[in-house]
């Protein structure tokens, strides 16, 4: 089942703008009000003060000595007062205070604010002022985005600048930046196929398309989700709306016109959902809402009884394909973003070929070209896939990996030849393409200057790489330990060149069986002795020397069957001189510890 969802950013360029150029706020305990404009005078005991006060009164505090200002004056009369007549906040008894600048001039009008300090910027007198943006559209500004307050007072998108100017007086007007807004829908997109679905894309100028079909299950559901993604966009300063549904264009159409934050609509019920939406809502061109307003079209229901011949012929085909999409009855594909572009390099071939020098020799040139592409951007190739188009249509491909990124062309080349055999060229190759879809950063290495004496290990990785060419489709791999009791569970695979750390100083065989195998016939003396003899693939052992047991306990945290389970490891030499690693399940004394059967888990040398 389908399930697109459609993210809707109305404010997308305002809160850029504001999360651009956010006022630092004040430096206060988090928590504490915010100090009133005129402190209260000091008191004659303060409490314990940093500055020494030998008896007298401290310095900032004179006022208080020498009376010259007997009583606190009331608000009423500090504002009656012209602005370069105003008490400072010194004056008034406050301890300390940013000093002015010595050049800073005075306000023209008397009426204003008061110069002796410089007012606290905070989110709300930031955005007390209503804020539009404007574009150049021919010959005249219009506005593209508006604040909230702007659209309280009557502003909208569209609007000749001109006339928003006249309107509203104090309108602090911005010039639009289209490439920044659409470069954070391109960041958020590129976020979004990182963490939460691998098919996204830009929708539009103020929204994004996200494909959530079988991805929802983990993040705990569609609700979830959206709750997880409206309080994401907040951290980042963006208000949004979100709506899940079985098509693009109905998610596209409910995300911006259904009035809620999250809208989740279930699979079938889009033609009723989107009914009583406005005809806007399908993404119709101008022209054909202005020819559905001369006609009495508003609403999407209105666009239900009409057939669909006169329906096209007065509002477009694209009206009839946007109506359908909606519903579901054409496909309406999401084109994802690629947050990577793999570097690939292609030959087209004049005439059609088919031997394998020729082959050979377009590898090589397509190599060269690869190498300086890869050079260009500081990577190293990891796996490349080679593609051949053949002349009936058809095409062949191949495969490399490397054990480590790498550029050198004489061993690209020669993987890749080892594999020409594999292509079959049939009537001809008129087209070869090389793409690289996994690369790794390769920078500059610092070699020490032995000057001949330097030990330096030979790099493997070639042949590392050759080999694997040679086995295919296996792969050679190094085994290395994690952490476990089990001997079983104590080794895995890894890349052929990675360093195994963390090897046991036990004594372990040099070959462990996958599966530990059950022996017969054994004859043993209970508790703690090696076995005397066994039957092991149909063969007799009679054991000649024993050393053991090393006792392993289960893991209980990850199977409660291994609560009591008990493992007694032997290393036994039969006659012959095979050297066995074998264990007996339980302890010998307590029955719930194992049954007291045997198996070879390994073999010595």
């Amino acid at each position: 089942m389908i399930r697109v969802a459609s993210i809707y950013l109305p404010q997308l360029a305002i809160e850029r703008l504001r999360r651009t150029e956010r006022p630092a706020r004040p430096l206060e305990p988090t928590g504490l009000p915010a100090a009133p404009r005129f402190a209260s005078p000091v008191d004659d005991d303060p409490g314990a003060c940093s500055v020494p006060r030998g008896g007298g009164w401290r310095p900032g505090a004179r006022w208080a000595r020498d009376g010259a200002l007997g009583s606190r004056p009331s608000q009423a009369e500090i504002d009656a007062l012209p602005a370069h007549q105003r008490p400072t906040l010194r004056e008034m008894g406050r301890r300390s205070e940013s000093a002015e600048h010595p050049f800073k001039a005075m306000p023209a009008d008397e009426g204003g604010k008061s110069v002796g300090s410089t007012p606290t910027l905070t989110w709300s007198t930031f955005w007390g002022q209503p804020t539009i943006l404007i574009e150049r559209a021919g010959q005249r500004d219009v506005v593209t985005a508006a604040c909230p307050i702007a659209l309280e007072l009557g502003l909208r998108p569209g609007m000749a600048a001109a006339h928003a100017r006249a309107l509203v007086t104090d309108l602090e007007v911005r010039d639009a930046d289209p490439q920044a807004d659409q470069a954070w829908l391109d960041r958020l997109a590129l976020h979004a196929v990182g963490y939460w679905t691998p098919t996204a894309c830009v929708s539009g100028t103020d929204g994004l398309w996200l494909d959530l079909t079988g991805t929802t299950h983990l993040f705990g559901g569609e609700a979830r989700f959206c709750r997880r993604l409206l309080r994401f966009l907040e951290r980042l300063g963006f208000t949004a709306s979100i709506a899940i549904a079985g098509t693009p264009g109905a998610a596209h159409a409910l995300a911006r016109y259904s009035g809620q934050a999250i809208t989740l609509l279930p699979r079938g019920e889009e033609t009723q959902a989107i009914a009583d939406l406005p005809l806007a809502a399908l993404r119709l061109d101008p022209e054909a809402l202005a020819s559905a307003a001369r006609f009495g079209l508003d609403r999407i229901a209105d666009l239900d009884p009409m057939p669909r011949g006169p329906l096209a012929k007065r509002l477009g085909l694209a009206t009839v394909r946007r109506l359908d999409q909606a519903r579901g009855m054409v496909a309406e594909p999401i084109v994802p973003v690629v947050p990577f572009e793999a570097p690939r390099v292609e030959r087209r071939l004049l005439e059609p070929i088919g031997t394998a020098e020729a082959i050979t020799q377009v590898i090589g040139d397509l190599i060269d070209d690869l190498v300086t592409l890869l050079q260009e951007r500081g990577v190293g190739l990891r796996s490349a896939h080679l593609s051949c188009l053949i002349v009936d249509g058809s095409e062949q491909r191949v495969a490399i990996g490397t054990a480590r990124a790498t550029r050198d062309p004489r061993h690209l080349k020669r993987m890749l030849v080892m594999r020409v055999e594999k292509i079959d060229p049939g009537l001809g190759i008129e087209a070869m393409t090389l793409t690289t879809p996994r690369v790794e950063a390769l920078r500059a290495q610092t070699l020490e200057a032995g000057l001949g004496s330097s030990r330096r290990p030979p790099d493997i990785a070639p042949l590392v790489d050759q080999l694997a060419g040679r086995i295919e489709p296996d792969a050679p791999f190094r085994l290395s330990s994690r952490e476990s009791d089990v001997p079983e569970r104590a080794v895995s695979r890894t890349e052929p060149l990675a360093r195994p750390v963390g090897w046991p100083g036990w004594k372990r065989p040099v070959r462990m069986l996958k599966k530990p195998e059950l022996l017969s016939h054994v004859v043993a003396l209970l508790p703690d002795h090696p076995p005397r003899r066994f039957t092991w693939r149909r063969t007799d052992y009679r054991v000649v020397a024993g050393d053991g047991p090393e006792r392993i306990h289960g893991e209980w945290w990850r199977n409660a069957r291994e609560m009591w389970a008990v493992r007694d490891y032997f290393r036994v030499e039969a006659a012959g001189g095979e050297r066995f690693w074998i264990f007996r399940r339980g302890d010998g004394v307590d029955a719930p510890t194992g049954d007291l059967s045997w198996y070879m888990h390994g073999l010595f040398g």
